[in-house]
Order: C-alpha cells, then structure tokens, then sequence
C-alpha cells in the first residue's frame, strides 16, 4: 500500500512554504543590508583630493565648454562662406554639449566618490505643517554637510560657475532667434509667393512642369524669386516661410472642393504649407494611398484629399493651401500667396 503525498513534495518536506517552518515565519529571512564597503577616498585623504581634483576637472571642462560657445556664436559672423557657416556650427555644439556633459559628469562622479554612500531605511512619517519646519531645515542642512560642499570650496565655486554660464548658450539662442520689432501673425500672413511666381526644386531651383509629375508623387519646392533675397538670413527667413508640399492625385480623389477654390489645383496637382499649423515643424511625410500628411514631430495629420483638414493630432486649423496652376510655357506657378497665415495657430490668438 502506498503512503498517502509518497512522491509529492508538499507532503515529503522538500518545500517549506512562508509561515510553515519551525519559527512560524518566513522560509528565508529578510538578509538585511549588506555590509557596508568604504571606498578608497572614504579610507585614503589623497584619494579624495584626487576625486575632488577630477570634480573640478569636469566641472571647469562645463566652463570652458560654455566659453567656445561664446566664441563660436559672438567671433564669426553669418555669411555665405559654407566653411565658416559649419565651423560656427561646430562651435555651438561642442559648446554647449560640453558645458552640460561636464555638469553631468561632475555631479555624478562627486556623488560616487565623495558624497556619503551608506545606506538607510527611514520610516515615512505623517506629514505636518508649522511643526516640521525646524526638523525639515535640519535635514536640508543634514544634505548640504553630507554632500561635503561646505568643505570644499574648490568644488562648490566650480560648480555654482559652470551652473551660472551653461544656461547662457540656450538665452542666447532664443534671444537670437528673432530680433525683429514686429514678430507675428502678420508677419506670417504673406510670403514670396505671388500670381506668377513659379514653383521650383529646392535648392537646385529648376522650375516645374506640371507634365511631369506622375500621380502620387510629391517633393519640396520653394518660389523662384527665394533666390533673389539679398542676405543668407534673410533668405532663410522667407524660406521658412514660403516652403511648400507639392503632390499630384487624381482629380476624382477630391473629396472636398470649398467654393472659391475650384481654381486652386491643376489637374490633380495640389499645393500646400509644409509649416505645421501646430508648433511650426516640417510637415513632409505623404501617404499616397491615404493622401494623409504626417507631421514627425507631434503625429499631426492632414487630409490632401479634404483641403488638408487636420484628422489627428494637435494642431488646431488645416495647413494652408497655395493656389496654382499653370504659364503658357506648362511650369506650374501661384495664381497667389497664401490666403491666410503659414505655422502654428498660436500666433494668430491675439486676433481672437
């Protein structure tokens, strides 16, 4: 006769569950912290002062980082020189990936090697007003003793310079994005675009015949007359503003033509903003099966089909169409400039 749990291991005692063994408590007890391990700049005064020496290495390589910055953004000038257009660049950006690498670096490699690394486990207490303010004031002043910053000097100054100068490049910049008196919605309402004006590739600048463009094709275009904006920054500048998506369809996929803008294709071709009218990105993904137009940056999306009406995402209004068609020689060009602002809708709420 076979005893009743033979070969079962419940039964035969080769698994203890919690609350089953001789003490009535757990299986395995909770092991508690390790012990403690001391680092060689807890044991060894010289290791520190290396450790601290390398903080202020790292925090020092954060100022020099915020100085080529300056360098890169206050000695040369914008100009048409490629070569020194990209040397800026190259400035700028170890610059500025200096200036906040060596904050990182420094912050980390302090709190590693210096800063207390002991472990604790504090029960959380209920919260209170007026009577723990004097207990939270000490533990601030508990952190601050512990981080070591009171006694040493070297790091701390390091640290509050680097901290002061490494947001300088990103005020400088947004300063620097436009210094113009009047930035706004009309500022954004007209373009280089005007009746006549020709669609051409950008950069080559080689005009557009409407011939062709194969269905569910699309590319980048800009207005011939860019080219004649005297100044690379004010170049840029109308650009950005007249960029436009130019696709082709077939006319029958038309599925919104609103009155007044029966005139505004060519036989399929469509024309539109490629600024998002949401926070202003690039808007160049197009889905030929769909005739959707994707923004990357926040998904928006846009209907080809239904003068660009906004299906998903953020942004608030449809893209801006451009109306065209074509010259006596078949280039396609503007019958005019936009009807309404280009970028995001935002600027237009003081309208409202």
């Amino acid at each position: 006769m076979v005893e009743h749990g033979h070969g079962d291991p419940k039964h035969r005692g080769a698994v203890i569950r919690a609350g089953e063994g001789e003490s009535g408590g757990y299986a395995i007890d909770d092991p508690g912290l390790p012990p403690h391990r001391p680092r060689l700049a807890d044991e060894d005064p010289k290791a520190a002062k290396r450790s601290e020496r390398q903080v202020f290495v790292m925090f020092l390589l954060s100022i020099i980082g915020t100085v080529i910055f300056f360098v890169g953004y206050f000695t040369i000038e914008l100009s048409e020189d490629l070569h020194m257009l990209r040397l800026q660049n190259t400035l700028l950006g170890v610059g500025v990936a200096f200036a906040m690498l060596g904050i990182g670096l420094g912050v980390v490699h302090w709190a590693k090697t210096l800063m207390p690394d002991h472990e604790m486990v504090e029960d959380r207490k209920p919260l209170r007003k007026e009577a723990e303010r004097a207990e939270a004031e000490k533990i601030v002043g508990d952190v601050l003793e512990e981080s070591g910053i009171k006694r040493r000097p070297l790091i701390r100054n390091t640290l509050i310079g680097a901290m002061v100068l490494a947001p300088l490049p990103g005020v400088l910049v947004l300063r620097d994005l436009d210094q113009s008196d009047d930035f706004g919605v009309e500022r954004l309402r007209h373009s280089l675009w005007d009746e006549g004006v020709r669609l051409v590739r950008d950069p080559t600048g080689t005009p557009i015949r409407a011939a062709d463009l194969t269905v569910g094709s699309a590319m980048h275009v800009v207005p011939e007359n860019l080219r004649d904006v005297p100044g690379h920054g004010d170049r840029l500048s109308e650009k950005a503003k007249a960029v436009v998506l130019l696709m082709r369809m077939n006319p029958q996929d038309f599925e919104t033509v609103s009155r007044g803008r029966e005139d505004w294709t060519y036989d399929g071709i469509i024309a539109c903003s490629k600024v998002c009218t949401h926070v202003g990105c690039p808007v160049a993904l197009y889905e030929r099966h769909t005739h959707h137009l994707l923004c990357p940056c926040h998904q928006s999306t846009f209907d080809a089909a239904n003068e660009f009406k906004v299906v998903f995402g953020p942004a608030g209004r449809p893209l801006p169409q451009l109306p065209i068609t074509v010259d006596d020689e078949g280039y396609l060009v503007a019958r005019s400039d936009f009807t309404e602002p280009v970028g995001p809708t935002y600027w237009e709420r003081g309208e409202k």
